[in-house]
C-alpha cells in the first residue's frame, strides 16, 4: 500500500460513511468514518518517507496504530493543527469529535444517529473538515 492508495482509501471510507449514515446503519457509518482519517494521517506519514530510503523500524511500527492522536504526532502536524485551530473555530470543535473516534467500537451496536452524524459531518466538511485540512499536508 502507498500514499495514493491511503489517499483514495481515505475518500471511499468517507463516502462509504455516508453512504451507511444515510441507510441508517450508524454502526457502520462511525466506524468507516473515523477509517477515513486514519488512512489520510497515515498518507501523511507516507509523505515523509523518501522513495529509496529505508524507513526507522520504531517509526514503522509505531504508525501500526489507530490511534488518531499518535498518527497526529507521527505525520508531524500537532503543531500545525493547534496553530490552525486557534484560527478556525469549526475546525478546532470538529478535532474534537474525531479525535475521541476509537476503532474499538467497531463491535458496539449502540453508536447513535447522532455520534455517527456528528463524526461523518466533522471529518467531510468540504470547508472546515478534518479530511479537508488533512488533503493540504498528504
Amino acid at each position: 500500500m502507498n500514499r495514493a492508495d491511503l489517499q483514495q482509501l481515505a475518500e471511499l471510507r468517507s463516502k462509504e460513511a455516508r453512504i451507511l449514515l444515510d441507510a441508517g446503519s450508524f454502526p457502520g457509518a462511525y466506524y468507516l468514518a473515523g477509517y477515513a482519517v486514519e488512512c489520510a494521517l497515515k498518507a501523511c506519514i507516507a509523505k515523509q518517507i523518501k522513495e529509496y530510503d529505508f524507513p526507522n523500524f520504531h517509526f514503522v511500527k509505531k504508525s501500526w496504530t489507530h490511534n488518531l492522536k499518535e498518527l497526529l504526532n507521527l505525520a508531524e502536524l500537532k503543531d500545525r493543527l493547534e496553530k490552525d485551530m486557534k484560527s478556525n473555530k469549526d475546525l478546532d470543535t470538529f478535532w474534537a469529535i474525531v479525535v475521541n473516534w476509537e476503532e474499538d467500537r467497531r463491535y458496539e451496536l449502540g453508536v447513535t444517529q447522532e455520534e455517527a452524524r456528528n463524526l461523518c459531518d466533522a471529518i467531510s466538511d468540504p470547508v472546515n473538515g478534518v479530511l479537508q485540512w488533512l488533503k493540504t499536508w498528504w
